[in-house]
């Protein structure tokens, strides 16, 4: 494993703050070693730092409770959602108090007539979606995992959707906050726009706990389709398909999703998924609107596709059909497994200019060939975002170091391209080097901010930017 950088604990205070929730929370309170490496990190190759107790409230009169008793005792206090982000977020590098928001799990309001809803964090996208659906309403953003809206609202969270929904940024209208004194804020109404001063709901949105932990969030709605088409086409190469993505984007067709898998990925899907699709690169797309439109829209990617060498073009409007293609794309994470039993992944994604697309993924791939990494590659290719999975022994210190080298090459390399070191995993501890080299001075000012909103630095310490 990876070592994190730890920060200074404070002993004596983290000791009484358990004292007084403990008799505050009674059960709801945990310090057992299992239930307390749970909610440390574990899904990279960064080393898990353990909070030193876990509390679960029900309330937003609760978090402010449990913030205002850390900040009295300056202990670090961690939101944690369900433990599906992907860059060290929720490790306790200090120690201090995990505040488990997955009891704060209620579907407040549906203004359906406004196409909104106001949940607690702890609801799940599945979740939400399935109260949703007999209203002909749902919920766009689709990071794969089923993921909590608090933390998909605290990473910015995007997903297969994002190139017709937009990321998190964009369907959040107002949240509900305890800030670092424990005082609780709203940064907005209802309105679906505002000029009304600084806009702190964007400002919330992807500062992954450091500024502040989300009780509430007012989510935009989308109304279910007349119509959704899926369409799956394979190409000799992934400079093909990129380029067939390149055009479907210019060529302004409202695509839903458009995901790429590259040969590596497609043979992990036929073999977890039992699918037949050819061993070549692969893209899966999916149209929404009428059933004209979304006919059309098909039949003129199709015509796309055939320019750049696009075979086994296939579309379909069957549910069933449909699921299970975009099933074998969420189960990407475990399939890819199933190519070195026994591996590890490590997942890292960037993000591009849809114009440096193919020179980025084609580059990933010769780069983790000059390695030795088996390390297949899929991507939200619509907005230019993309995904490598290196597979290694986490015994073996060579390849350790091929994959560190590797996910630091991408990064710089995403970058140089004039992009970013990360489309929507965040940067947590995982990608803090690599922030300041993308945004230079930006930094310091976002330092600045993170100062100014929580002084004593007890939010999620140790993530995104470094106090000074």
């Amino acid at each position: 494993m990876v070592q994190a950088t730890s920060l200074p604990r404070n002993d004596t205070g983290i000791k009484a703050v358990i004292d007084i929730l403990k008799q505050r929370f009674d059960e709801r309170l945990q310090t057992g070693d299992s239930i307390r490496e749970q909610h440390g990190h574990t899904t990279t190759y960064i080393v898990n730092q353990k909070p030193d107790a876990v509390v679960f409230p029900t309330s937003t009169a609760e978090v402010a409770e449990i913030v205002k008793t850390c900040a009295t005792h300056d202990v670090p206090v961690i939101a944690f959602g369900t433990g599906t982000s992907l860059e060290g977020h929720v490790n306790a590098p200090a120690g201090g108090i995990s505040v488990d928001m997955s009891q704060m799990n209620q579907i407040l309001a549906v203004h359906a007539e406004d196409l909104d809803v106001v949940v607690q964090p702890g609801v799940t996208r599945e979740q939400l979606n399935t109260y949703l659906r007999d209203q002909g309403l749902f919920f766009p953003i689709d990071p794969g995992a089923n993921a909590s809206l608090g933390g998909m609202t605290a990473t910015r969270a995007s997903g297969t959707n994002a190139v017709r929904y937009g990321t998190m940024k964009d369907n959040v209208i107002a949240l509900e906050v305890v800030m670092a004194d424990g005082e609780v804020i709203r940064t907005a109404q209802r309105a679906k726009k505002s000029s009304a001063g600084y806009d702190l709901t964007r400002l919330m949105v992807g500062s992954e706990g450091t500024l502040g932990l989300i009780t509430e969030i007012t989510l935009r709605l989308q109304g279910i389709p007349e119509a959704i088409s899926s369409a799956r086409c394979s190409f000799s190469t992934v400079d093909a398909a990129c380029r067939a993505v390149m055009m479907t984007i210019q060529y302004g067709i409202p695509v839903a999703r458009i995901e790429l898998l590259d040969t590596l990925s497609v043979g992990a899907a036929n073999n977890y998924s039992k699918l037949d699709l050819p061993d070549t690169p692969l893209l899966l797309l999916e149209f929404h609107g009428s059933d004209a439109g979304v006919a059309e829209q098909a039949e003129t990617f199709g015509a796309i596709a055939e320019e750049f060498g696009g075979t086994d073009f296939a579309a379909t409007t069957s549910t069933e059909e449909r699921n299970k293609l975009w099933q074998a794309r969420h189960d990407m994470y475990w399939a890819t497994h199933q190519l070195r039993p026994g591996a590890k992944g490590i997942s890292t994604d960037v993000c591009v200019p849809i114009s440096r697309l193919a020179e980025a993924v084609s580059g990933a791939q010769d780069k983790a060939a000059e390695l030795g990494l088996l390390a297949p590659i899929v991507g939200h290719v619509g907005d230019g975002n993309f995904h490598a999975l290196p597979l290694i022994d986490m015994d073996n210190p060579d390849e350790v170091a091929a994959v560190e080298a590797f996910v630091a090459w991408l990064n710089e390399y995403a970058i140089s391209l004039d992009g970013t070191c990360t489309g929507e995993h965040g940067i947590g501890q995982g990608k803090k080097p690599y922030l300041e080299m993308e945004l230079g001075a930006t930094t310091r000012y976002m330092a600045a901010v993170k100062a100014a909103l929580d002084p004593q630095n007890i939010l999620n310490p140790g993530k995104i930017v470094t106090r000074t």
